[in-house]
């Protein structure tokens, strides 16, 4: 087994990895790691483990998300913390992460995704944010270097999720009385551009999140879409699993117990979120 979580993180490294022809760019770079939540849609598990430490092998997600940014240049982390936070710190305060330099800021109360960013200082240059529970064979430095191109005020990577309805969908004419059916759809697949919680901001997005309570990211963005500033997207196609899915996390597990590369395993990721049901 514990070959098969050595393969699983190579795997990560290689396909993480950046450009290192703008490596000073990459370790020039904060990276905030949000890791407060209570991960409610994987309870029972995160009532003992707060969400970012649930395994994957022999490690824990954050691990290797942490390995992941290291591989591809970022050494500069900041944890947001909250529940269950002195298990994330034992972790990283005993060997785990080495070679990065990781500060801490706590929620003393849930601030959402974007209103950690409040207790964390020195956020002058760009950075990037991303949820601390994601495997994914994004490249962060391709990501990086789009945003900075694009001058983008937040870049937010994106990756398109088919799912399929359990239901016969109606598309109705509203034009007539009585009401008729246009259309009749049976089970239709549907395509979506969906926010893989992963951002690239500029310091000046700082000033739109509000000094008190909880915000988070969906309202950031519409925040800065009505003051009129650019929100761009970065398309990622590769290997994305939300590990606070119950369903993702399955995938996960399946993957790593049976020593899948993460390039075939981005390929089986795909072919089952077409084939997944949409419950609504």
């Amino acid at each position: 087994m514990a070959d098969l979580d050595q393969t699983l993180s190579s795997e990560l490294r290689r396909l993480a990895n950046v450009s290192r022809s703008d490596g000073d760019q990459a370790r020039a770079t904060r990276v905030v790691i949000l890791a407060g939540g209570r991960g409610r849609r994987l309870e029972p598990y995160t009532s003992v483990l707060p969400k970012p430490l649930m395994p994957i092998g022999n490690r824990s997600i954050l691990e290797l998300v942490v390995d992941q940014l290291s591989a591809s240049g970022f050494h500069r982390l900041t944890f947001s913390v909250g529940y269950l936070s002195h298990l994330i710190r034992a972790v990283f305060d005993n060997g785990a992460g080495e070679g990065v330099d990781i500060t801490y800021v706590k929620e003393v109360e849930p601030l959402g995704t974007a209103g950690p960013l409040r207790l964390v200082e020195g956020l002058d240059e760009t950075f990037l944010v991303m949820n601390g529970d994601l495997l994914t064979t994004l490249d962060y430095g391709a990501l990086l270097e789009h945003h900075l191109a694009c001058g983008n005020a937040l870049t937010i990577a994106t990756h398109r999720r088919e799912v399929q309805t359990d239901y016969g969908v109606l598309h109705l004419d509203h034009a007539g009385d009585p009401l008729r059916i246009a259309m009749y759809e049976e089970k239709p697949k549907m395509s979506m551009n969906v926010s893989m919680g992963v951002y690239v901001l500029e310091p000046e997005v700082l000033r739109q999140i509000p000094a008190d309570g909880a915000f988070d990211f969906p309202e950031l963005v519409q925040v800065l879409l009505l003051a009129g500033l650019p929100v761009g997207a970065f398309i990622h196609d590769g290997l994305w699993l939300d590990i606070g899915r119950h369903e993702d996390y399955e995938q996960a597990i399946e993957f790593w117990a049976h020593g899948t590369r993460m390039v075939d395993a981005a390929g089986a990721a795909d072919r089952r979120e077409r084939d997944q049901p949409l419950v609504t």
